[in-house]
């Protein structure tokens, strides 16, 4: 089609995920198989790499913006832009779940977090019993130094006895058919059920090489 000598591309495949020393594709494909193509960087400079006129440009590319370039009967033609994120991820799939505590009050806050480690591109999700409800607020801390790791806040405020159950976080790789999953379990008592008395004072004295007892009530 020399009205269209560049086969249209979908969004998905204008942003391209490639983690760091692979190679990647830009899939800038061509109507006319015997079509020269160019591609360039963001500052319109040439950049060398192999062409697949059935899959596009192949090579390590840096992290940036690349465009397409042909010719057709003297007129020059552009393709979409192709956007290259360099990611860092493992193979694996480290993944660690937090809890400070996992027996609250009605009425508290329960707080869960989900850390992934060595890797900058995750699918994450939650499965939670006020899932249904969307009940929880859900944070991202993305943190870079001194390693890379990725920090997912799940907190439920105004618990009730109805959030008893399991906390699970199930993660997946970007890239790769890679998951992980995680669990806790969290209990919710109506009130409280342990009454404590001390039968002393906030400041006690004691002679030297006395003995003292120090009593407290527990109901």
């Amino acid at each position: 089609d020399p009205d269209m000598p560049f086969v249209p591309s979908i969004p998905e495949d204008q942003f391209i995920l490639v983690e760091e020393g692979d190679p990647a594709v830009i899939p800038c494909r061509t109507s006319d198989p015997d079509a020269q193509v160019t591609l360039v960087n963001s500052l319109d400079k040439s950049v060398h790499a192999l062409y697949d006129t059935k899959q596009g440009f192949i090579g390590n590319f840096p992290a940036g913006s690349y465009t397409c370039k042909t010719m057709v009967k003297g007129v020059e033609f552009k393709s979409d832009e192709f956007l290259i994120y360099i990611i860092r991820a493992t193979s694996q799939l480290p993944v660690e779940i937090e809890a400070l505590k996992t027996v609250y009050k009605t009425g508290e806050t329960i707080v869960v977090t989900c850390v992934v480690f060595d890797n900058e591109v995750v699918n994450l999700q939650w499965n939670y019993p006020g899932k249904v409800k969307e009940k929880g607020l859900i944070k991202l801390d993305d943190i870079k130094v001194p390693s890379q790791k990725l920090v997912y806040t799940l907190t439920i405020p105004e618990a009730s006895v109805k959030d008893t159950g399991d906390y699970e976080c199930t993660a997946r790789h970007a890239t790769k058919e890679v998951k992980e999953n995680k669990k806790v379990v969290i209990t919710v008592h109506d009130k409280g059920f342990v009454h404590l008395e001390p039968q002393f004072s906030p400041l006690e004295a004691v002679n030297l090489h006395e003995v003292k007892n120090f009593v407290v009530d527990v109901q």
